[in-house]
C-alpha cells in the first residue's frame, strides 16, 4: 500500500510560503519540495477550501498563506486534505465469514482506532508556528555551525 505524503508536503510548502516575503507560484513551490506543479495546484486548492491558503494570478499572482501560523495545527491540515488514512496497515478481510479473523479484527481495529485518536490529538497540539520556530532554530544552529 503507498504512503499517502500529503501533509507532509503541505507541511513542507507551508513553511516555504512563511518564510517567503510575498506569494510563491506553484512553480516555485515545486522546486522546494520536489513535485509537479500540478501536484502543488491540486494539493494547495484543499487548504485554499479550508481558507488556510489563497492564489492569486497575473504577474504578482500566487500562493499565500492566509491563516496565523500559531492557529493552524497539524490536524486541521489533515482535515483539509480529506482525512487521508493515518496508516498503511489493515485488515486482511475487512468482512470475515472465520470467527477467527472476526477476533483478529476486533483487536486489530481497535487497537488502529486507539492509536489514531492518540496521533490526531497530538496533530491538534502542532501549529505550524511550532513548525516555524523548530525550522529557525535549526537554521541558525546550521548558520553558526558554518561558521567555525
Amino acid at each position: 500500500m503507498k504512503r499517502d505524503s500529503r501533509l507532509s508536503l503541505v507541511l513542507h510548502a507551508l513553511l516555504h510560503m512563511a518564510e517567503s516575503e510575498g506569494p510563491m507560484t506553484s512553480e516555485e513551490l515545486a522546486k522546494c519540495i520536489t513535485t509537479n506543479p500540478v501536484v502543488v495546484r491540486r494539493t494547495m486548492g484543499f487548504l485554499r477550501k479550508a481558507g488556510i491558503v489563497a492564489s492569486g494570478r497575473g504577474h504578482t499572482g500566487g500562493w499565500r498563506i492566509t491563516a496565523d501560523l500559531s492557529s493552524v495545527t497539524l490536524r486541521q491540515l489533515h482535515d483539509a486534505l480529506g482525512e487521508p488514512a493515518l496508516f498503511a496497515v489493515g485488515n486482511r478481510n475487512e468482512a470475515p465469514a472465520c470467527l477467527v479473523e472476526q477476533a483478529v479484527n476486533a483487536a486489530l481495529d481497535q487497537t488502529f482506532a486507539e492509536a489514531e485518536a492518540l496521533l490526531l490529538a497530538r496533530f491538534g497540539e502542532i501549529t505550524l508556528s511550532d513548525l516555524a520556530a523548530d525550522f529557525a532554530v535549526r537554521y541558525t544552529a546550521q548558520l553558526k555551525q558554518k561558521e567555525h
